[in-house]
């Protein structure tokens, strides 16, 4: 559960650091071993003003060429006017970016762009201690939209043939620390409803890299001939578990963490690395367990002035909305149901794996509250690969007592919202939980003040960064941390060299906005 601080003060918001990005844009099928003989064929530009990120998108349409450069050497919202003309790849390239001294390198289909040899490169700051930096790398940036250009949240992020990986954040940001025997790996980059992406690692390395993703179309007879009832599709999902899901238990580690957010302004965040102890997908299972390796923590140093109440949220609900180990009501269909009214009328596209959608609400003669969203089914082996619904908004307000665990008397608490996202994905054939995600809007009102509603949003979410199928047992009593336990009361020891070295979340900017701007310290405490 989420333990939470709401604050009697305001604080002020401001902004604390920009974003650094670089260019990497899809890539098609041209391949060279000569890298001038690349740069020097022609193309044509037409006349046009553009941002830089633009115009060498039309160079890349043109050849299938995928640009990598660090946006501290480019910067990629510069507007450029380039006149109509038929140019080398290279002076195109010279022309867009203004600067003829850049070194153009061809690497496969990819041009990398770096400053030039006699040119001082100022590297971004590392987190990673120095005396670990012979032994690990980093890859870290965007995932966009080719098309709009927007961020993609949530997106895939993994070394491929391996359970390593992260997800992007709210600002489809991304960051992974890998060990030294992985530079020569693939990367791959994925998310519902585009083409998943291959990059090299060694590409990316010590860099901002911004990769762009590719919106995947599907033929309308491919939608037609797919499409089948919604209800057998969530049978044969249930009949297929045993096959889909792992029979035997696994260890996998998770990165952790929830915050609390009064007015879009943060008052709290905890973070956490995991080692879970994942029960096998049979009929009874044991219950899964968690064991709590290293934490931090943010907080407003006016916690002293705060009003708390208690959520039934975290890590016990990151447990629990591992739909297929704890089957809720809407997965449990049949031709006799009477809660839900379910329909399949899409098919998208996961990990280039084509997906029919299931869409479920409760029917209109259910009172109380129930669920609505979409299900993501495999179309070809019926596991479930992701799931998003949310609290009937209709009668959202009866769920006060199931969310609101304890509160202050001086306290009316309205939940506005509640919605939960959990994703599946394979490993060695099997589907393990990948990312869990919480989201729940409240209205609070103090008592007896005339002034005093204000919005609240917490929220929790965890994701696998890797999976242990050897040697697993269940931890001992002393070693599992109590699923009720309230995160952010739990003492730690802060390991700076521990979190350097671990594959993180990225905090969304308006989470460093916040570490910054409000008074506020990590916790360091004894274990």
């Amino acid at each position: 559960m989420l333990y939470l601080y709401i604050m009697t003060h305001t604080t002020t918001t401001y902004r604390l650091l920009l974003l650094f990005w670089m260019l990497l844009l899809p890539a098609g099928f041209l391949r060279s071993q000569d890298g001038d003989d690349v740069l020097g064929r022609m193309i044509h530009l037409s006349k046009e003003k553009n941002t830089v990120y633009r115009l060498l998108d039309k160079v890349s349409d043109q050849t299938g060429l995928l640009f990598i450069y660090d946006s501290k050497l480019i910067d990629n919202e510069k507007t450029v006017r380039i006149p109509d003309g038929d140019y080398t790849i290279r002076q195109a390239i010279y022309r867009i970016t203004g600067d003829e001294q850049l070194n153009l390198r061809v690497i496969g289909n990819h041009i990398l762009i770096s400053p030039p040899q006699n040119k001082i490169q100022v590297a971004i700051p590392d987190t990673i201690p120095g005396e670990e930096t012979n032994v690990h790398f980093v890859v870290k940036g965007i995932l966009l939209d080719r098309q709009t250009n927007d961020p993609i949240e949530a997106g895939t992020v993994g070394v491929l043939n391996t359970s390593i990986g992260s997800i992007t954040n709210a600002n489809g940001e991304f960051r992974l620390t890998l060990p030294d025997s992985l530079r020569t790996s693939t990367l791959y980059f994925s998310h519902l409803g585009y083409e998943p992406r291959e990059v090299a690692a060694s590409l990316l390395t010590e860099q901002n890299s911004t990769i762009a993703l590719e919106a995947k179309v599907i033929p309308i007879q491919e939608v037609v001939v797919r499409i089948v009832n919604p209800l057998r599709l969530l049978r044969d999902m249930q009949e297929n578990i045993r096959k889909n899901y792992p029979q035997s238990p696994a260890y996998l580690t998770t990165f952790y963490r929830e915050g609390i957010e009064r007015k879009s302004q943060f008052v709290g965040l905890t973070e956490a690395v995991f080692k879970v102890y994942k029960s096998g997908y049979k009929q009874n299972p044991s219950p899964d367990q968690v064991k709590l390796l290293k934490m931090r923590r943010i907080i407003s140093q006016r916690e002293k002035d705060t009003l708390i109440a208690r959520m039934k949220s975290g890590i016990g609900a990151s447990l629990h909305l591992d739909l297929i180990k704890e089957m809720p009501d809407f997965l449990l269909a049949n031709e006799n149901i009477e809660e839900y009214t379910y329909a399949s009328t899409d098919i998208t596209v996961i990990d280039n794996r084509l997906a029919n959608v299931v869409y479920f609400e409760q029917k209109e003669n259910v009172r109380s509250p129930l669920y609505r969203g979409e299900l993501y089914i495999d179309s070809e082996n019926n596991a479930l690969l992701r799931a998003r619904f949310e609290i009937n908004p209709k009668y959202i307000k009866q769920t006060v007592g199931m969310l609101v665990e304890k509160k202050s008397r001086n306290l009316k608490i309205t939940p506005q919202r509640v919605t939960y996202t959990v994703t599946y994905k394979p490993y060695n054939g099997q589907y393990y939980i990948n990312h869990v995600r919480g989201d729940l809007y409240f209205k609070i009102k103090k008592r007896k003040q005339l002034f005093g509603t204000f919005p609240l949003h917490t929220w929790f979410e965890m994701v696998t960064c890797k999976v242990d199928t050897d040697q697993v047992s269940r931890f001992t009593r002393n070693e599992a941390l109590p699923t009720r336990t309230v995160f952010a009361e739990t003492e730690f020891t802060y390991d700076e060299k521990f979190w350097g070295n671990f594959n993180v979340i990225p905090p969304e900017e308006r989470l460093n906005d916040a570490i910054g701007k409000i008074s506020s310290k990590i916790e360091e405490t004894e274990e």
